[in-house]
């Protein structure tokens, strides 16, 4: 059964490409950029801003008796939280680290499933 799934993998173009092009980690390594900083400074603050925003909007609401203050409130504090957590990752290229980290797993993965083959 694994000698049947190594080698279904290994006739994939994906798979072959993915082994060919080895994931480069050393841009891990580099010190980080101002910009790479401020990123992550604003997705930790979106984590900061959003929930607790939340929970203290649905107090004043209870606490005032006035439902609009959550209903209305409660939406629009977490779409910025949102926003600003998005501009984050923007500014901390997310999506190209991500890419480098899941290629390096997929090889890394496909790497032990392709040994199954020679096994």
């Amino acid at each position: 059964m694994r000698k049947k799934i190594a080698q279904y993998f290994a006739g994939k173009k994906f798979i072959q490409k993915i082994m060919e092009t080895p994931a480069d980690l050393s841009e891990f390594k580099e010190r980080p950029t101002p910009r790479l900083i401020a990123g992550l400074v604003l997705m930790v603050l979106s984590f900061i801003m959003g929930w607790p925003a939340v929970a203290a909007l649905s107090v004043l609401a209870v606490w005032f008796q006035e439902p609009l203050i959550a209903v209305i409130g409660c939406p629009a504090t977490y779409a910025l939280s949102y926003v600003v957590f998005i501009i984050g990752a923007w500014l901390s290229r997310a999506p190209h680290y991500m890419g480098t980290l899941l290629r390096y797993g997929a090889q890394r993965f496909f790497r032990k499933i392709l040994s199954w083959k020679e096994r």
